[in-house]
């Protein structure tokens, strides 16, 4: 049987192409659009991009979130904004600089513009959250708005910005069923770290905030873990770190803030008869803290989250990591050097007693 040539894609259906093309990964269906302009026209359907959405982020198959992302330009608009991850470079010349708040500043100064804080409100942004271990989805949630943050001189402007989403959700486990590797004993654990190892190596994080104000979302999360270790001192708590590096630019002195997430797992049963090893998720937490480690208050947090909707980004991780291990490698500059000015005036005021003692003492003499 002969196979007669295709004269032209053109002879063929688009409902083929179409077919074709919802079978495709984001990425992969941003590429087709650019080969031909019949591809181009079938990638502008927002079912398409519904279904990339779906699939990539499972808490957007709800009706609210569906009608959230509508009303912001749509799902092909949505994932563009939060399929990158956010990048930014430290400034160079900041990193021999102190990065203190001079103490003249007034309290707009220190602040920011007032005018510019009322038209960033807490009730604006929606955080939607995915955990994936392993490729299958564990977890997928949506906040809206900050919580405690009603009233504009309320705690939460002039406190340390935290949200923590747990206290907001239902439990959340991961167990063999899901992928996770059985083991007999925390002590077994402690000595070959396996488990550590899977749960490190196979969790991956999403945390995608909008605003529906100005009709911008980014995804705050490194995807897969910046780092992690065992809590101590129960060696049964694993804490997995994410995140991501947020201009503040003109909002605080360092310029750039970290953004932490982080997620914590506790081992509440182990391998044993008639039973599988299971993990409980007990913490997931965002919060910001500035060059100097300390926590940035929730009136600067809402200008930084502003700020970090219109930031460059990048499709390439280990640009996005890179960025990450810079400003921690800047970090721990400062601290050091912190350090090292605080032991040479330790010394000095050593020296100035003791050179007060010695004089006291000859006078007297």
């Amino acid at each position: 049987m002969s196979v007669s040539s295709v004269e032209s894609m053109a002879s063929l259906s688009s409902d083929l192409f179409y077919d074709i093309l919802r079978r495709l990964d984001g990425a992969t269906l941003a590429s087709a659009a650019c080969a031909c302009a019949l591809f181009c026209s079938i990638s502008k359907e927002e079912q398409l991009w519904e279904n990339v959405c779906s699939s990539m982020w499972p808490s957007t198959n709800r009706d609210d979130v569906k009608s959230l992302i509508l009303s912001i330009g749509g799902f092909k608009k949505f994932y563009a904004d939060s399929f990158p991850l956010i990048v930014n470079e430290v400034p160079e010349f900041r990193w021999n600089d102190n990065f203190e708040y001079p103490e003249e500043l007034t309290e707009a100064e220190y602040y920011g513009d007032v005018d510019e804080l009322e038209n960033v409100i807490p009730s604006d942004f929606v955080s939607i959250m995915d955990i994936r271990y392993k490729d299958k989805t564990i977890c997928s949630k949506v906040l809206w708005g900050i919580p405690n943050a009603n009233g504009f001189n309320g705690w939460f402007y002039n406190c340390p910005f935290r949200i923590d989403l747990l206290a907001y959700s239902d439990e959340v486990t991961l167990s063999v069923s899901d992928g996770l590797p059985p083991i007999m004993s925390i002590e077994r654990e402690r000595k070959d770290g396996k488990l550590w190892q899977e749960l490190r190596e196979g969790i991956r994080l999403s945390w995608i905030i909008v605003n529906r104000k100005i009709k911008k979302a980014a995804n705050l999360s490194s995807w897969s873990p910046l780092g992690g270790q065992r809590h101590w001192p129960t060696d049964k708590d694993f804490v997995v770190r994410f995140g991501s590096v947020l201009p503040a630019k003109d909002i605080l002195p360092c310029q750039v803030v970290e953004c932490i997430l982080i997620m914590k797992f506790r081992v509440i049963r182990t391998e044993g008869e008639g039973v599988q090893t299971t993990l409980k998720l007990t913490e997931l937490s965002m919060q910001l803290e500035d060059m100097d480690g300390s926590h940035v208050n929730g009136r600067n947090s809402l200008l930084v989250l502003k700020e970090a909707l219109s930031c460059h980004r990048s499709k390439n991780y280990n640009e996005a990591l890179e960025s990450c291990h810079l400003y921690s490698k800047v970090q721990t500059e400062l601290k050091e050097k912190k350090m090292r000015y605080e032991n040479t005036l330790d010394r000095l005021w050593i020296l100035g007693g003791i050179a007060t003692c010695i004089t006291f003492c000859f006078y007297c003499l």
